[in-house]
């Protein structure tokens, strides 16, 4: 008698059923990783019934709490991942999917997914990383780095648009961040302008902190309430800025939020006033106007993309050296000490003084 026990296996021609668990692993930095979520909601129109999962490193998982139709899956391994324990753990955390869509373009990432055995390994080809993936999408290049993520997610048939990323804030992280503001003297019912002078890519990308606080006493010369946001890594940078301020001119938030408290802080604001930054394009996102200075990087690749009906003013001062896409500015950092406090105030009273 012949044995027929491979009857009910799926012969090798037929098509593999659909992924029912899918993990995207987020882009790492919270600016990128926010200017993904087009192609995360490309993913799940596409693939409606699957369990969507978004894995992202700590310092920034607490920003897709704020998406209501996946998972959050905090990652553990930082850039030592070769020699930590760390990493073998994430590895375990994702053995359960089905398929992952890397965002990041590094070999670590596909390393990582390819240690954990998920089956259909998503992502561009790029770092050496080709035969790690199962799917591997030829690099893109140009155009805006949200338009980067979403080429990829095209290319293996999710379709996708260019549409500015979008967070919405539920109304109770709104109430909690304007109860914050008013502990720290905001009153309600007066402009509120939120200011982020750092950005964790580099002191370069900074505007110069002299000219942030000259536009803050100019701004609470007007009654306007300023709060300056943050990370812990901004406190040098904020100190600077403050020394030059009197105490009450600025409400000072840096370290004391998480992103999902920023993330109501910015929603609440009249205006934002950004390098840069992850906090420039989550303020965006949520739906505040948006004042960004540029230096050093390309507003074309990396400018916010402001919500139907928002709008996102891009600063910047033509000197021959920029875009240089350095960290630290080797000379005297002239394409950020070109914009003046003056041209920002003007830019953020015609949102708000008006």
């Amino acid at each position: 008698m012949s044995d027929h026990s491979d009857l009910n296996q799926p012969s090798p021609l037929a098509p593999r059923p659909s992924p029912r668990r899918i993990v995207i692993v987020a882009p790492n930095w919270l600016g990128d990783a926010v200017l993904a979520l087009p192609a995360m909601e490309a993913v799940r129109r596409a693939r409606p019934d699957a369990q969507l999962t978004i894995a992202a490193r700590r310092s920034i998982a607490d920003v897709f709490t704020l998406v209501p139709w996946a998972a959050v899956l905090p990652l553990q391994s930082d850039a030592r991942w070769w020699r930590r324990a760390a990493f073998r753990a994430d590895v375990e955390a994702l053995r359960s999917f089905d398929a992952v869509l890397l965002l990041p373009n590094s070999f670590q990432s596909a390393w990582m997914v390819k240690a954990a055995g998920i089956a259909e390994r998503w992502g561009y080809a790029s770092d050496a990383r080709r035969r790690l993936l199962t799917r591997a999408v030829p690099r893109s290049r140009g155009g805006h780095q949200a338009e980067y993520y979403q080429r990829l997610v095209a290319a293996l048939d999710m379709p996708a648009e260019l549409v500015a990323p979008q967070i919405d804030v539920p109304d109770a992280t709104r109430t909690a961040a304007g109860e914050l503001l008013e502990r720290e003297g905001h009153r309600r019912g007066v402009p509120l302008v939120v200011l982020a002078p750092g950005a964790a890519y580099g002191k370069a990308k900074q505007w110069i902190p002299s000219h942030v606080a000259a536009l803050i006493a100019k701004l609470a010369g007007t009654g306007v309430t300023c709060a300056l946001v943050g990370s812990r890594a901004d406190r040098p940078t904020v100190n600077v800025i403050r020394a030059d301020l009197a105490d009450r001119a600025s409400i000072d938030l840096v370290g004391r939020t998480s992103l999902q408290e920023l993330a109501g802080v910015l929603a609440i604001a009249d205006a934002c006033v950004c390098n840069d930054s992850g906090a420039m394009h989550l303020a965006a996102a949520v739906g505040a106007p948006v004042v960004a200075t540029f230096g050093p990087t390309n507003e074309h690749a990396t400018r916010p993309l402001p919500r139907q009906g928002r709008v996102a003013e891009v600063l910047t001062h033509e000197v021959w050296c920029r875009p240089c896409m350095l960290r630290e500015c080797p000379i005297d950092h002239r394409c950020m000490s070109g914009i003046t406090p003056d041209r920002v105030f003007a830019a953020v009273a015609a949102r708000v003084l008006r």
